[in-house]
């Protein structure tokens, strides 16, 4: 979706300014967020693309204005919600109905090892590579309504391919609940006069991770 999130050689939103030596976080409220975020994860209730989504969903106005680690936190409430692990009432209250233990909590002596494994996303994909490293593709003009990958700022520019990846699970179905579908990824390399004509810097490059059905032919 063209979400508030996807800005990227977009004009006006002032440059990024690295903080020397920023801390992780920046207030207790943020480390307890990320750690909900990825204790509710666990849980197996949405993928990680899911929850990507939901917060790429947020309103532009909601979006801007929020630091980061509160998108996760709005994000993670529209989630809680949606799949009914609390109810509208309880969030808005502040107050949750005992519940048992869920039988995939994470305990305490867990945390480390399941963050160490991380979950795996590459499958196995049996049809032929439509591409090869060298090949000149064109990256599909396309708006969808839902999740994807392919930045808004290389639709419809040429590019080419750089390296095939193998199979991963398509986001675009993981947004949706369908972890089964799976495509060839590959790494595309744009010249960034092609994508931003003569004001670009001389010398840029970029390179997205573009899945298969995101490709075409040139």
């Amino acid at each position: 979706m063209n979400g508030p999130q996807d800005l990227g050689g977009m004009m006006g939103f002032d440059p990024v300014l690295p903080e020397p030596d920023e801390p992780v976080f920046h207030a207790d409220w943020e480390a307890r967020a990320l750690g909900l975020t990825l204790c509710v994860g666990a849980l197996g209730r949405w993928s990680l693309d899911e929850s990507r989504h939901a917060r790429e969903s947020l309103p532009p106005a909601i979006y801007y204005n929020a630091s980061y680690f509160e998108i996760w936190l709005r994000a993670l409430e529209a989630l809680l919600v949606r799949h009914g692990l609390i109810t509208a009432q309880e969030l808005a209250e502040g107050t949750a109905a005992e519940a048992p233990p869920h039988p995939k909590r994470l305990p305490p002596e867990r945390v480390a090892p399941a963050m160490a494994a991380g979950t795996p996303y590459d499958r196995p994909v049996t049809s032929p590579a439509r591409f090869r490293p060298g090949d000149r593709v064109r990256a599909r003009v396309m708006h969808p309504r839902g999740h994807t990958r392919l930045p808004r700022y290389v639709r419809g520019h040429v590019g080419t391919v750089e390296a095939d990846r193998g199979g991963f699970v398509l986001p675009d179905a993981s947004a949706e609940g369908r972890e089964d579908v799976a495509e060839r990824l590959y790494t595309v390399v744009f010249d960034g006069a092609a994508l931003w004509g003569p004001d670009a810097e001389p010398g840029t490059q970029v390179s997205v991770d573009a899945w298969e059905s995101y490709l075409e032919p040139v």
